[in-house]
């Protein structure tokens, strides 16, 4: 059976990177405070009460790619389009979709706009629901005071935001109970009992 796939997504520096490695135990992605160092995809298997799904992490969505203003991916401003098209794929693979934002920051422009490009990717399923299901993390809440700015972000129209601490560890364990319990249920491969015959001899 095919592994469930967990996609990070959300604007540059909002920290997608070093949740990736919160996730792999792994200092597999690099971290900088320079936004926009990722740029292509980065895959890691992962594991949390007893399922094992596929994390992927993408460069982060400038919404001025096709505006004037000085792009948000000071590290990566001449391959904005690019990392845009890994994470559309990113997000298209997806059983899950987390999207980061800034507990420091706030609800930013930004922030809206990939809120939006997300919805609009959603399919709706015959039950009515929405596939993939999107998960609101608000990043860098490391301290009581910033986890009490989580409300604001009801404003991006996502459900309930998790305040989280990627590079603590602090509410990621919530977190991850709810995106598991998301995921199709697990079907186990059926064996095969069927009896099998081979013909043999030398030709004709």
């Amino acid at each position: 059976m095919a592994k469930p796939v967990v996609a990070l997504v959300g604007r540059p520096n909002v920290g997608k990177s070093t949740f990736f490695n919160r996730l792999s135990g792994e200092r597999l992605a690099i971290v900088d405070d320079v936004p926009g160092t990722t740029r292509d995809r980065l895959f890691f298997e992962s594991e949390w009460n007893g399922r094992v799904f596929t994390v992927i992490d993408t460069g982060g969505i400038d919404p001025t790619a096709s505006s004037r203003q000085s792009p948000l991916s000071v590290g990566s401003a001449d391959f904005i389009q690019e990392i845009r098209t890994q994470a559309a794929v990113a997000v298209d693979e997806a059983d899950a979709v987390l999207l980061l934002v800034d507990a420091m920051n706030g609800v930013t422009p930004a922030d809206l706009e990939v809120a939006q490009i997300l919805r609009r990717s959603q399919k709706k399923r015959e039950d009515g629901s929405f596939w993939p299901p999107i998960f609101l993390v608000v990043n860098k809440a490391d301290n009581a005071d910033l986890r009490d700015t989580a409300p604001q972000f009801y404003e991006l129209g996502l459900g309930d935001p998790y305040p989280i601490s990627a590079l603590h560890g602090t509410g990621t364990g919530d977190l991850l109970d709810d995106v598991v319990a998301s995921f199709p249920e697990q079907v186990e491969d059926e064996e095969d009992n069927s009896v099998k015959i081979a013909i043999v001899g030398k030709p004709n």
